[in-house]
């Protein structure tokens, strides 16, 4: 264990701006996980309701509205994140991210002054084209982040810095959460009671901009702009080394190689090249299932609507289930700094997916079962277990579908069409975000107990999937990813499943080292690859690099990321 702590300790100085960079990006998360968990919390509040004159509507009619509310924000994060591609392509990562944070802060200066001056019909129209902008800056976000922060990180830490998404999102919930129960508690009813955790919002926002104003640009965008010298600047930062290191030189090299006759992409030739070959196009659909697998999970039909489901499952007061609310945030907070410090790097991107998969549909199983034994909202002991459940069913989310697919994701997508892919992605997640939170209070009203089985059904799917189709890609450079899905996918992923290989018998796939063997050299090799790009000076540095190494260096890890 000591040993343990001290190795995570020595990685920590190592890749301390790495970490920086991964921290201020995801901050833009903060600002996702916010809205995400604010709107639910804000919606039912007797003051928020009286404002915009819900209080005189009909049942279905309350239902339709909140559902409105909610969900318009996905119109705009779909939308956000569809274009981002075209963005980050031409305008390069960090200037469309600091964009989209100056979005999302126009959108909440919106929010949090609509109504003042006009009737409550004007004021909910307002409100609804704010969400919506500000829905439109958080899809950016969502969508750009993942693929700046998989770009940049060293592959030793990489699924801990992409995953700190999770981290970020956890952290907005819960202060989300938290701020709308002490506004519910503290705040007399009326205008402030609502506006104050919309205008708290801005906070991550002004933070988001502030720390990315000091982080580079990606290298691998810089490359594919043919900014060479930047690139390696970015690299060294990223790596705290010197430009100059063996560790940067090589790096560099073998990004410039893989961006070979690719550079500068338009974007719909990004979208045609995704069906070049059955490889590509596999690692291209493969961020997009893995999304639309994580919506279906029933994640945020519980952030969206956990005050409502609580108070089914028998807290009466506004209150009492905006603490329910507060304490789930908590628990997934907690659960994610602990599975990013101690569990993503060592299970792995497939070990996870699987577990957290057949565990939260458990949870979901448990909470649709109790609750068409026990129909009436009245408390009996199981309830108390149905709200454990809940609990440890934002556990096991975290462990493995919070931030997994966001990772896998951005690892599998090809180098020089990742922007177009993650947006794609990032774009299922927002329509079906949308699609939960438009049928969630339907099947609520409808199914009832249903909701939580459709949910737990579709978690056992998801684990099948990974279990069956996802090869482990922990550990691989982006660069060498395709060699998983060159050969043998299906036997490879039943390789790398948990007790998989008893389903193989004697058969194996084809190891990476054997296939880059086939090519002669690795695909992105200097002699093969970088003819036309590789400066002299740039190739002596190898040389060097590989004489070196060769005499007296033994990295166990050359490649920076």
């Amino acid at each position: 264990m000591a040993t343990t702590l001290k190795r995570e300790f020595r990685d920590i100085i190592q890749y301390r701006n790495a970490y920086f960079l991964a921290f201020s990006a995801t901050m833009g998360y903060a600002c996702y996980g916010w809205e995400i968990g604010l709107i639910g919390g804000v919606v039912a509040l007797p003051s928020f309701q009286q404002y915009f004159g819900l209080l005189s509507e009909s049942a279905s009619a309350r239902a339709s509205l909140s559902a409105n509310i909610v969900s318009i924000l996905q119109a705009g994060g779909f939308f956000g994140a569809l274009f981002s591609s075209y963005f980050a392509s031409r305008f390069g990562r960090k200037p469309a991210l600091l964009a989209s944070g100056v979005i999302y802060i126009i959108g909440s200066i919106i929010q949090s002054i609509a109504g003042i001056g006009t009737s409550s019909a004007v004021g909910l129209k307002i409100l609804y084209f704010s969400r919506f902008f500000c829905g439109t800056g958080v899809g950016l976000i969502s969508a750009l982040v993942p693929t700046y922060v998989s770009e940049c990180a060293p592959r030793a830490i990489r699924g801990r810095c992409t995953g700190s998404i999770e981290f970020s999102v956890g952290l907005g919930n819960m202060l989300a959460f938290w701020v709308n129960y002490s506004v519910s508690l503290n705040i007399s009813p009326g205008q402030m009671q609502w506006r104050l955790p919309i205008i708290a919002q801005i906070v991550p926002g002004v933070l988001f901009l502030c720390f990315m104003l000091f982080q580079p640009e990606s290298p691998r965008w810089l490359v594919e702009s043919g900014r060479y010298d930047e690139a390696a600047a970015a690299l060294a930062y990223i790596a705290s080394k010197d430009q100059d290191d063996n560790a940067v030189v090589l790096t560099l090299s073998k990004i410039r190689a893989d961006f070979a006759g690719k550079q500068r992409l338009p974007l719909l030739t990004q979208f045609r090249k995704m069906t070049e070959s059955r490889v590509i196009l596999l690692r291209c659909i493969i961020p997009s299932l893995a999304t639309f697998f994580q919506q279906w999970s029933g994640t945020n039909a519980i952030n969206y609507y956990s005050p409502q489901i609580f108070a089914g499952l028998g807290f009466s007061s506004t209150s009492s289930a905006l603490f329910a609310t507060g304490i789930y945030g908590v628990v997934k907070f907690v659960v994610t700094c602990l599975t990013l410090a101690f569990i993503i790097e060592r299970w792995g991107r497939k070990r996870t997916l699987i577990y957290g998969g057949l565990a939260q549909g458990l949870m979901m199983l448990w909470i649709g079962g109790e609750t068409g034994v026990h129909p009436s909202q009245g408390v009996v002991p199981a309830t108390y277990v149905s709200i454990v459940a809940i609990y440890l069913f934002g556990v096991f989310f975290c462990i493995g579908w919070g931030f997994t697919p966001f990772i896998l994701g951005s690892e599998v997508a090809p180098g020089h069409l990742r922007s177009a892919v993650m947006s794609l992605a990032i774009a299922t997640t927002w329509l079906f975000t949308y699609v939960i939170a438009q049928i969630t209070p339907i099947m609520l009203a409808r199914i009832t107990y249903g909701t939580y089985l459709v949910f737990g059904v579709a978690s056992f799917i998801m684990a099948a999937w990974v279990y069956i189709c996802i090869p482990e890609t922990t550990g691989y450079p982006l660069e060498d990813i395709k060699y998983l899905f060159e050969k043998d996918i299906i036997v490879r992923s039943l390789e790398d499943a948990p007790g998989g290989r008893i389903f193989l018998g004697k058969r194996r796939a084809v190891s990476i080292e054997e296939l880059k063997a086939i090519d002669g050299l690795p695909m992105n090799s200097p002699q093969d690859n970088l003819e036309e790009l590789k400066s002299p000076s740039e190739e002596e540095s190898v040389k060097v690099y590989s004489l070196r190494n060769s005499k007296s260096q033994k990295l166990e890890d050359p490649l920076i990321i």
